[in-house]
């Protein structure tokens, strides 16, 4: 049986247990459910990053971490995402709605040196968590067919990036990124007149290293204070494996719904290192200094290869178009607050790498932000709260697939101070 196959028809399993699934149904393809960046300030403007240097001394980017010139406080954050998905199939005109909230984004970055800067950071990659099942009659004896389609786990990634100021206008950085955990996948087939149950068992260990270099260049033109940035990343080399095993055998379950009697039928286990294969990014931006900014940005990311239920699952290259900015319309004036606070604004198109039933899985999508400063917040200590929105659209109603809309809902915090400090004796 072709499962990749079964798989392309999904929507017809997953309205009828709709609650079950995790926040996108396309979650079930590969490794999950995989979040492109869950920062708030760069979600916020588009997903721009890569010719994004802050103009501000609290804000550290881990996307291209050549672009923190500016950095020169100590910098935590804290972030949350709440997803609210609102899914809708052509198969019976069927609609349902899944909502979660996680910890997405957790950092600490310093300054070194004036020209060397340091940031740790942690966030989730890609998530599963689903359970669908699809009961058909046989037509020609009456037998009742269970379809089961379970998944769970969670790739997280821990990241260290480093920065160095190699001249006043052009700057290179590099990050480790180490990815880990489990992701698990179980087809299990139930007919009425037979007492065993054929399962299929898919578990992915996966702790995977790989490294992304940045570079990025700005002139700032002293006459009106503008300024251009160009920036640049590559992430490559992967190392370590990825282990998949599979699992084809037949059981049936006891009271507590305990696994008993297993016969395998078959068993393999391969090893592969290209979860995460070439990736590359390019980006202009343009602003004045501490008024506005607006930047585009192109992302490329190469096919892959993903061993899913004994089958190859192959994604195609994809990439994605973004444009964002921010404005702060003026922060000298302290008679109105909302003059101070920093509005960011973008949107963008991905070209996605699944592709079902020969229709391309896309997205596109619409953002927008605030940074709420502290009262105690200044011009070069710009800490606060960090509110983010975004509005968007992922997959198709053709071929009986499901046409995704979600919003998504960003809070954290930036805390942002100078830690260690000369104390000058009088």
């Amino acid at each position: 049986m072709k499962k990749i196959f079964v798989l392309s028809f999904i929507s017809v399993g997953y309205f009828l247990n709709a609650q079950s699934l995790s926040n996108s149904p396309y979650a079930t393809y590969g490794i999950g459910d995989v979040k492109y960046d869950n920062t708030i300030e760069t979600a916020s403007m588009g997903g721009i990053s890569t010719a994004y240097i802050s103009d501000f001394t609290s804000s550290f980017n881990f996307a291209n971490p050549a672009n923190n010139a500016n950095f020169e406080l100590t910098s935590i954050k804290l972030e949350a995402t709440n997803e609210n998905n609102y899914f809708k199939t052509d198969y019976n005109n069927t609609k349902s709605t899944k909502h979660s909230t996680y910890l997405s984004n957790i950092s600490l970055a310093f300054p070194l040196s004036p020209k060397v800067k340091m940031g740790l950071s942690y966030q989730p990659y890609s998530s599963k968590s689903y359970d669908i099942l699809n009961s058909t009659t046989r037509d020609s004896d009456g037998v009742v067919i269970a379809n089961r389609f379970r998944g769970s786990g969670t790739l997280n990634a821990a990241q260290i990036a480093l920065s160095y100021k190699v001249a006043d206008q052009f700057s290179v950085g590099a990050r480790a990124n180490y990815y880990f955990g489990n992701l698990y996948d179980t087809n299990e087939i139930a007919y009425s007149n037979a007492e065993l149950i054929n399962g299929y068992e898919t578990k992915n260990s996966i702790k995977n290293f790989n490294f992304t270099l940045g570079a990025s260049y700005q002139k700032l033109d002293t006459r009106n204070d503008r300024k251009l940035t160009i920036g640049a990343t590559t992430t490559f080399g992967n190392t370590s494996n990825m282990m998949t095993d599979y699992k084809n055998s037949t059981y049936y379950y006891t009271t507590g719904d305990v696994k008993t009697g297993e016969s395998i039928i078959e068993e393999k286990s391969t090893s592969s290192k290209n979860l995460l294969p070439i990736q590359a990014s390019v980006g202009v931006g343009y602003g004045e200094e501490n008024k506005w900014f607006l930047s585009g940005q192109v992302d490329y990311k190469k096919g892959e290869s993903i061993t899913y239920f004994g089958k190859s699952l192959d994604l195609e290259d994809s990439y994605r178009i973004s444009a964002g900015g921010w404005y702060l319309p003026n922060y000298n004036n302290f008679r109105n607050y909302f003059s101070r606070v920093v509005y960011r604004y973008g949107a963008f198109y991905e070209k996605g790498a699944l592709k079902i039933a020969g229709t391309n899985i896309n997205k596109f999508g619409i953002s927008a932000g605030v940074l709420l400063p502290f009262k105690t917040s200044s011009i070069t200590r710009m800490s606060g709260l960090e509110l983010g929105l975004e509005v968007g659209k992922r997959g198709t109603l053709d071929n009986n697939l499901i046409n995704q809309n979600y919003v998504n809902l960003k809070v954290g915090f930036n805390f942002a101070d100078k830690w260690f400090r000369k104390r000058l004796l009088e």
